[in-house]
């Protein structure tokens, strides 16, 4: 859903633009410079960031409305009865007996830890516009089918481990000979080598980081830490977007654009990028593989509390 969201994303902003460009009409930039932006310009985007407060209102509602997972319920909040009649519900089926359920929670449900507890940490710290629209539809959505399709045949750490690895080696591959890429004729390579940049991530880190979090973490504390995981996920966005706008800038003061100090270059802020894509596979090797197993097995909801000292 999420590569779907990104193509109505463009469409939304593709349409607002030219709905505004037919309302307000202004010549070209190498034209006029001035006139080319009528100040009615600053509402535009205004307009395309209001519309994605639509459907996180609309899932904040949704969520709202959900009952608690059955596994919470009867875990940790020890209401057997009460996960049944939700379970019920959900399922549209009658459970009958909540027996099983009790029995559940009485004897998987470990006596209650917190986030930061000497518990959790032995139990889940492994051993241990219009062309971003393009790129989405030609890179970013069928990298998600392609997880959907394989994600219980290869696995989450294979999918993962080759995502990042991928990603690294193409990133090198725009690097490495960026100038060849610059001259003439070469525009169309290297916009599929990018498109590439955008397959592996998503059949890979970017489908793996909010699955595996739902998998590998005790029912306690899964929203907690899927969040946490979401949110470093996001920022780590974030500092990568505005953090490649001021390293891609020419080191040459003269070239930069205005208003921005000089930065590294789009090469070197490409090879920057292959290797936190290798980072990232390395750091895949402490992940545990979920692939197959319950959600107590993963989250080994089913061991004894280890006795503190």
């Amino acid at each position: 859903m999420q590569g779907f969201g990104i193509q109505a994303a463009g469409a939304i902003a593709i349409g607002v633009t030219a709905l505004f460009r037919s309302r307000f009409p202004a010549p070209a930039y190498n034209v006029d410079p001035a006139a080319s932006t009528p100040a009615e310009a600053d509402l535009v985007w205004r307009i395309i960031l209001m519309f994605g407060a639509v459907p996180a209102a609309l899932t904040f509602y949704s969520r709202m409305k959900m009952p608690e997972t059955a596994r919470h319920t009867a875990l940790v909040a020890r209401n057997a009865e009460r996960a049944a009649a939700d379970k019920s519900r959900v399922l549209q089926v009658d459970i009958g007996s909540k027996e099983g359920l009790e029995e559940e929670a009485t004897t998987m449900g470990p006596p209650p830890f917190g986030l930061f507890s000497r518990e959790f940490f032995r139990r889940d710290t492994p051993a241990g516009h219009d062309v971003d629209t393009l790129i989405a539809l030609c890179g970013t959505v069928p990298g998600y089918w392609f997880t959907v399709a394989f994600i219980d045949v290869v696995g989450r750490f294979a999918i993962q481990a080759v995502g990042f690895l991928m990603t690294a080696t193409f990133m090198l591959g725009l690097a490495v000979p960026y100038r060849q890429w610059t001259r003439p004729g070469n525009q169309t390579g290297f916009v599929v080598m990018y498109a590439l940049t955008f397959f592996f991530p998503n059949f890979g880190p970017n489908a793996t980081t909010f699955i595996v979090p739902a998998e590998i973490y005790p029912a306690r504390l899964r929203a907690t830490c899927h969040g946490i995981s979401a949110a470093s996920g996001k920022v780590s966005a974030i500092i990568g977007s505005f953090g490649f706008l001021y390293l891609a800038q020419s080191q040459d003061p003269a070239k930069t654009a205005h208003g921005y100090p000089p930065g590294i270059g789009v090469r070197n802020s490409l090879l920057l990028l292959a290797w936190c894509s290798f980072l990232g596979f390395m750091l895949t090797l402490l992940v545990p593989e979920p692939k197959g197993k319950s959600l107590e097995e993963m989250s080994r909801e089913t061991e004894p509390a280890a006795a503190e000292p």
